[in-house]
């Protein structure tokens, strides 16, 4: 990206200054190398996005930032209702509310490693994962409508978990204002087998042991030592999440037209969050959230079925499920008052700080964790909310590592049995369903996710907490 352009707020922020169409300045957090490998386009829709009604403070990219459909993935935008504020489903994505779930197990890397092969391979043949894929429980319309309104509670009521589950979970569970008669029947069909999969894409489940810890005392809040043993859970809301967005992409193209709203790329459609356009997609998209925490709650309990099978001594239990695309009520400060928005964030994590409500009590006094998912084959960090970044960034911080390689590029590059072995000689043991889907999930793909979270750290959006390792990999 051209620097010129830029304002250089610090060695971690800068600013594209409000110009033109802009209603609000655009904010950038990165390093400057992160920033130069960062495709210009990222700061065009930082710029597009600040061009939209009712949108508050600023347009804000975080440093795994790259390009995405209307907002870049990295996007956080708040918008407020009673200004004219829109919603839109660029600004939330296909997969809506892909996540991240971080398990507890009980053990050390000492008593897994042994297994780690079989573990690996009991985990393989019992979740399924691919394009496509199905799972056991099948849902009728109506069944499925459950699923839709009732998220993880849903799935912890028919016994895909414990009832404890639901304190670690986002939302305890289940966003409300989840409506299935706003979701296409299509959407319905395609979901009806898919509840407890894992899919494909960037989405997997791994095997993780803790390598270091940075702050001691978030660390015994979250129940974490060196060497514990964890599972991280990687998905979404699969074929339902992405048909809602194919869906209301048209409702909101309509919508845009309908209330003359300008639009600067066509991915970036949107209605007022007032309109019945705006109200439906939200309701819709609660649905597509419910639907990936319910996912991710049925996942939960094949894993815990395989841990039984293979070392029963473990002891599954949920450090936390946080989602990194979606459009949430929440109450922020602006300009001195406290008002109630809607905040976008695609590829991006909700990081509070200390004291918010809607933490768990074990969380209160240390803030809301933040699970960063490395690239196959690389650390990945557990991180906890700031109080400075709930008034940077609304309480966000990035996802994951972000890609700096398109997936075609990937293809040509590598092979698959390269990057098997190259895994194999660092002691991580891989298992996909496509060779295909491992080749574009290739590690040197996507950016150095240790630079990444260190600007978040540094900037204030979220501060260190833990790194954790591979042991084990399962790929779509």
């Amino acid at each position: 990206m051209e620097l010129k352009s830029l304002v250089q707020i610090n060695d971690y922020e800068w600013e594209i200054p409000k110009r033109g169409a802009m209603r609000v300045p655009g904010r950038i957090f990165a390093s400057r190398k992160l920033l130069e490998e960062m495709d210009e386009k990222v700061r065009e829709q930082v710029t597009n996005v600040a061009c939209l009604p009712g949108i508050v403070k600023a347009s804000i990219a975080m440093p795994d930032a790259h390009w995405g459909y209307g907002f870049p993935i990295g996007g956080v935008a708040a918008f407020d209702p009673e200004e004219g504020g829109v919603i839109s489903v660029g600004g939330v994505g296909y997969d809506i509310s892909c996540g991240v779930r971080c398990l507890k197990t009980g053990l050390k890397k000492e008593e897994v490693a042994p297994v780690i092969e079989e573990l690996i391979d009991e985990l393989f043949h019992t979740i399924p994962a691919g394009v496509g894929s199905e799972g056991k429980i099948r849902l009728s319309v109506n069944q499925l409508d459950e699923v839709l309104v009732g998220g993880a509670r849903w799935a912890v009521a028919k016994g895909y978990g414990e009832p404890e589950d639901l304190e670690y979970i986002e939302e305890k569970g289940c966003l409300p204002g989840a409506d299935p008669a706003c979701v296409s029947l299509e959407a319905k069909k395609r979901q009806h087998r898919q509840v407890g999969t894992l899919g494909s894409g960037n989405h997997y489940l791994e095997i993780q042991y803790v390598a270091e810890i940075y702050d001691p005392e978030a660390a015994e809040a979250f129940g974490l030592a060196l060497g514990d043993v964890v599972v991280s859970i990687h998905c979404g809301s699969r074929a339902l999440g992405h048909q809602i967005a194919t869906d209301y992409l048209k409702v909101l193209a309509k919508a845009s037209q309908k209330y003359g709203i300008p639009i600067r790329e066509k991915e970036l459609v949107c209605a007022p969050i007032r309109s019945p356009e705006g109200e439906r997609y939200y309701r819709a998209m609660a649905c597509g959230v419910n639907c990936a925490l319910a996912n991710r709650q049925v996942i939960t309990h094949l894993v815990r079925e395989v841990f039984a099978r293979v070392i029963p001594e473990a002891r599954i239990t949920v450090l936390y499920d946080i989602s990194h695309n979606t459009c949430k009520v929440e109450k922020h400060e602006v300009d001195g008052r406290l008002k109630e928005l809607y905040v976008h964030r695609k590829g991006a994590t909700r990081a509070w700080g200390p004291g918010r409500p809607e933490l768990p009590a074990r969380y209160q006094k240390v803030g809301q964790p933040v699970i960063i998912g490395g690239s196959m084959g690389t650390a990945s960090y557990i991180l906890v909310g700031t109080k400075e970044g709930e008034e940077k960034a609304f309480g966000s911080a990035c996802h994951g590592a972000g890609r700096t390689m398109s997936r075609h590029q990937a293809l040509k590059r590598w092979r698959a049995d390269q990057i098997i072995e190259a895994l194999r000689k660092k002691g991580i043991v891989v298992r996909a369903k496509s060779k295909r889907g491992l080749v574009e999930e290739a590690p040197e793909a996507y950016k150095d996710v240790s630079q990444v979270v260190e600007v978040a750290h540094k900037a204030g959006l979220a501060r260190k907490v833990a790194k954790v390792l591979p042991m084990g990999c399962i790929k779509g």
